[in-house]
C-alpha cells in the first residue's frame, strides 16, 4: 500500500456526477486507507439521479452526497488532486500553486450532455463510471476485492 497517497481530492465542474462517482469508487475500493473528498467549480446542485442509479448497480450509494465547491473545503491540503474537467483542472492548478501536492488531469466525458432515451443516457453514465473504475484501479493499486 506504499503507493497510495494519504488523501485524494477529485474535482469536476459541478460535483454532481463525475467527481462523486470517482470519490465513491475509490472509497469502495480502498475504504479508509485513503482520505477521499470531491468538489466542483460551481455548486448549488444535487447529485444527479442517473449517477446514483449506475453507482447503485455496483452497490455504491451516492444518495447522501452533497455537492460542494472548492470554496467549501475546510482544508485544501491533499496529497493528490485529480481533475475530471478542464474547468476543474484550471481551478486545481490555482488551488495548489503554493501546496506540495500532485495534480493530475483525467479528462472525463460529461454524460449529462448525452441525449436520447433513458437507456441511452444510462449507458453514457455507465461508460463514465467504468472508465473511472479502470483509471482508479490502475492509479491506486490495492486489494482484489472492495473494502466495505
Amino acid at each position: 500500500m506504499a503507493d497510495l497517497p494519504g488523501s485524494v481530492l477529485f474535482c469536476c465542474t459541478r460535483n454532481s456526477i463525475r467527481s462523486p462517482m470517482a470519490e465513491g469508487l475509490l472509497k469502495h475500493l480502498h475504504g479508509r486507507r485513503v482520505y477521499v473528498d470531491s468538489v466542483g467549480v460551481h455548486g448549488d446542485r444535487e447529485i444527479d439521479a442517473f449517477a446514483v442509479a449506475v453507482m447503485d448497480e455496483l452497490g455504491i450509494d451516492l444518495r447522501r452526497h452533497r455537492s460542494k465547491t472548492f470554496d467549501d473545503l475546510e482544508d485544501g491540503l491533499f496529497d493528490l488532486v485529480i481533475s475530471l474537467s478542464p474547468e476543474a483542472q484550471h481551478r486545481a492548478v490555482e488551488m495548489t500553486r503554493t501546496a506540495a501536492c500532485e495534480v493530475e488531469f483525467w479528462h472525463t466525458m460529461d454524460p449529462s450532455i448525452i441525449e436520447g432515451n433513458r437507456e441511452a443516457r444510462l449507458n453514457a453514465y455507465r461508460e463514465v463510471r467504468d472508465t473511472l473504475m479502470r483509471r482508479i484501479k490502475d492509479r491506486f493499486p490495492g486489494p482484489l476485492t472492495p473494502v466495505l
